[in-house]
């Protein structure tokens, strides 16, 4: 049973529950053609009893004739044999009968079943058989009355002993047979019917399977499947919709991971790279610093010395980042809410670049409106992304570039853009700029490093995100937007 598919179960199911209602209609059938035959044999027979008690002289002075009754009795039988003939006192006991020697098996019969016949009770009515312990069959019955008083009853039992015997013998009569056959077929043409309606019921539910057992991980088995409007009524059709739809998320879900798994091969390849090329620079100038002690001037050995400095600042500066970057994405670090003014924020993170852009003949300023509402964030993380940001702008435009932090205020948010004029950002370079993947390019010329996958990861804690803006008269344009706090 275990073994067997869903289509099959239901088929044995419905096999067997078919077999058991055809069993059961057939006896309901039988039952019901006996109780219509005892019926109508108790209704045609209606006035046998009655007859019979006032046409035939049962009592004379004496009291009853049971010599007069059995002659009278065997000659009825003689005429119809289904019928025997019996003549009660008003106790209900047999004071005149025609069986044959040893087959009375009873010396009283119960008058309540008398009593209800002729009160009119529904038929069939079934009483007492004097020629049975337990049987119980349709009669006739009237009152015999001698002088105005109730003497007895005659009792005339319907389908008696000689008939049973008959149709005992006669069970397998072409009635019966026909009834069983008829039954058998119909039984069949319902089960082949029944079987036919499961197999196109469940053709849906085999083609589900069928996808099911196909089913990849890139979810194209599901996609096949085509969406249905939910009616509410198809549950097939609904779990087919929720499979499909469940197969597209998996699908989904596993390309992303896939692309991710990508990003961190190319991102672990690029760092790879670029930590290989400083630690190659700094140990061949220390290595030459070795070797030519003796035959290097000072202002050689200390160009050498601030080249290895430099490159040293790189490697540190990038295990930094890739520290913080791991810290961020590990999902422990989270956003400490507080209140605190934009501006402020904005004037501490300059004052920190004030040297920087001067040495490098490059412009900073700050465009920050009047009555400028409170936001709310991480102060930290905020003081971050501006570091971030603004680095990035001075470290990859030329010198006499305008760089500036702008700040606008929205209904509910406040609007921060850091913005150069610089050459601003290759088309090429710009899908995916802040993906681990994208994000890291090896031409540092056009890249902002880790620098900026850090700022998109600080403010997705956030609720939001970064990204590269379209402005006239600008080089590149970064924008991200805080809650008003």
């Amino acid at each position: 049973m275990a073994r067997l598919t869903l289509a099959q179960r239901l088929s044995l199911v419905f096999a067997v529950l078919l077999l058991a209602c055809s069993g059961i209609s057939v006896w309901l059938q039988i039952q019901s053609s006996t109780r219509h035959e005892q019926a109508v044999a108790q209704q045609l027979s209606a006035r046998l009893s009655a007859h019979i008690a006032g046409t035939a002289q049962l009592m004379d002075a004496d009291g009853w004739r049971p010599d007069a009754v059995r002659g009278l009795f065997d000659k009825l039988m003689a005429v119809n044999p289904s019928v025997e003939v019996y003549l009660l006192d008003n106790d209900g006991r047999i004071v005149g009968n025609a069986a044959p020697p040893g087959h009375l098996k009873r010396d009283r019969v119960d008058l309540a079943p008398i009593r209800r016949l002729l009160a009119g009770d529904s038929l069939p009515v079934l009483g007492d058989d004097p020629r049975s312990t337990e049987a119980s069959k349709v009669f006739s019955a009237a009152p015999v009355q001698v002088d105005g008083r109730p003497a007895g009853f005659v009792y005339v039992i319907l389908q008696g002993e000689t008939r049973d015997a008959l149709s005992a013998r006669l069970a397998d009569d072409a009635v019966l047979r026909t009834t069983l056959w008829a039954t058998v077929l119909v039984a069949l043409l319902g089960l082949l019917m029944g079987l036919v309606a499961f197999r196109l019921i469940t053709r849906p539910l085999r083609a589900l399977t069928q996808a099911v057992r196909g089913f990849d991980a890139n979810g194209e088995a599901a996609a096949a499947l085509p969406l249905q409007a939910d009616d509410g009524g198809d549950d097939i059709a609904m779990l087919r919709t929720a499979f499909a739809q469940m197969g597209r998320r998996i699908g989904e879900q596993w390309r992303e991971l896939t692309r991710q798994d990508q990003q961190r091969r190319d991102l672990v390849a690029n760092i790879s790279h670029d930590l290989r090329t400083p630690l190659t620079s700094l140990h061949g100038y220390l290595e030459t610093l070795r070797l030519k002690e003796d035959s290097l001037s000072p202002a050689e050995r200390q160009r050498y010395l601030d080249i290895a400095l430099s490159q040293s600042a790189k490697v540190g500066r990038l295990a930094q980042e890739l520290f913080e970057l791991a810290r961020l994405e590990s999902g422990l670090v989270q956003p400490e809410l507080e209140t605190f003014s934009l501006p402020d924020l904005v004037q501490d993170v300059l004052q920190k670049f004030e040297l920087a852009p001067e040495a490098r003949k490059k412009h900073l300023r700050a465009e920050i409106p009047p009555a400028l509402p409170s936001v709310r964030a991480d102060l930290g993380m905020i003081e971050r992304v501006l570091t971030n940001l603004l680095d990035n702008a001075i470290r990859h435009t030329p010198p006499g570039t305008h760089i500036a932090v702008a700040i606008r205020v929205l209904p509910d948010r406040v609007l921060v853009d850091v913005a150069d004029t610089g050459p601003g950002i290759p088309a090429a370079l710009r899908d995916g700029l802040f993906t681990r993947a994208s994000g890291w390019r090896r031409d540092a010329r056009h890249s902002g490093g880790l620098g900026l996958i850090i700022v998109q990861r600080i403010l997705q804690l956030h609720g939001g995100e970064v990204s590269l803006a379209e402005v006239v008269d600008r080089g590149a344009v970064f924008r991200f937007m805080l809650p008003v706090g």
